[in-house]
């Protein structure tokens, strides 16, 4: 690593925060989110003496634009990271999306590296309905939002942000609103796909570390009836900590409380 940059196998740049010292936690951002995000998370959690690393995804915040963002791809990111820094007994950290990320990472880097899994608000195990009785959303709302993405980017945004972080400042919800203008237009539409498209039922049941699910119970994003509840009937070691009326952003909403579940799984 050169500066705070990890350089991928492909020659493109990974932007690295990495604060602190004591165990590492590894924070991984929403779709449409970079490091910016985990800003008051990962000064709480230095404070209990964890060693805090987030990292903008590809072709988003201060990283290189590839053009690919498929989940193996991105979990191959994660693993340039975690080598790059020489991580053991790391705590994952996803959030939403993200947490696709780590799970493809197990399953294709195994968990050498990794004490713990925390997915908050995550996506997954499979966000399209495959019958029309299956949880999940059709195929033509997913295809509706993704055209949403690729023709009215400020359109998404002024309908999400507030909903996202209920109760936020309007200061916040414009920071917020900054992060998918930073982002790729291509990484918007193609990691959306990805996330509607990637099954990890059985990936998920094949996950041999402990695993804390944290949702709000008001997620519109990620609905807790498909994601989370489905997440700790399919994980063999895991653990469910619902939040009444929170939405999807907790990193914002409920920065605090977050910080300290975050902080007493590294300890557990």
């Amino acid at each position: 690593m050169s500066g705070p940059f990890v350089e991928t196998a492909g020659g493109h740049q990974l932007y690295v925060r990495d604060w602190g010292t004591g165990d590492p936690v590894v924070l991984l951002s929403g779709w449409a989110m970079d490091s910016r995000g985990w800003g008051e998370v990962m000064v709480r959690l230095n404070k209990t003496g964890l060693r805090t690393i987030a990292c903008d995804r590809r072709g988003h915040g201060r990283s290189t634009d590839p053009g690919r963002y498929d989940y193996d791809a991105l979990a191959d990111d994660l693993a340039a990271v975690l080598d790059n820094l020489d991580l053991e007994q790391a705590t994952l950290v996803g959030h939403s999306g993200a947490g696709g990320e780590i799970i493809r990472y197990l399953t294709r880097h195994g968990s050498g590296r990794v004490k713990r899994v925390v997915l908050v608000g995550a996506t997954g195990p499979c966000m399209m309905a495959t019958t029309p009785d299956a949880p999940g959303a059709p195929p033509e709302m997913a295809e509706r939002a993704i055209r949403q993405l690729v023709e009215d980017m400020p359109g998404w945004i002024a309908e999400n942000t507030a909903p996202f972080a209920p109760g936020a400042d309007e200061t916040t919800l414009r920071g917020l609103s900054l992060m998918p203008l930073d982002t790729s237009r291509r990484a918007l539409v193609d990691f959306q796909r990805a996330i509607l498209t990637t099954d990890f039922t059985a990936e998920a049941r094949s996950i041999n570390v402990p695993v804390t699910l944290i949702h709000g119970d008001t997620d519109a994003s990620a609905p807790v009836e498909w994601t989370a509840h489905r997440y700790a009937e399919l994980i063999p070691h895991s653990d469910l900590k619902i939040y009444e009326g929170a939405a999807h952003g907790l990193m914002i909403t409920h920065a605090e409380r977050l910080s300290d579940d975050i902080a007493a799984a590294c300890r557990s």
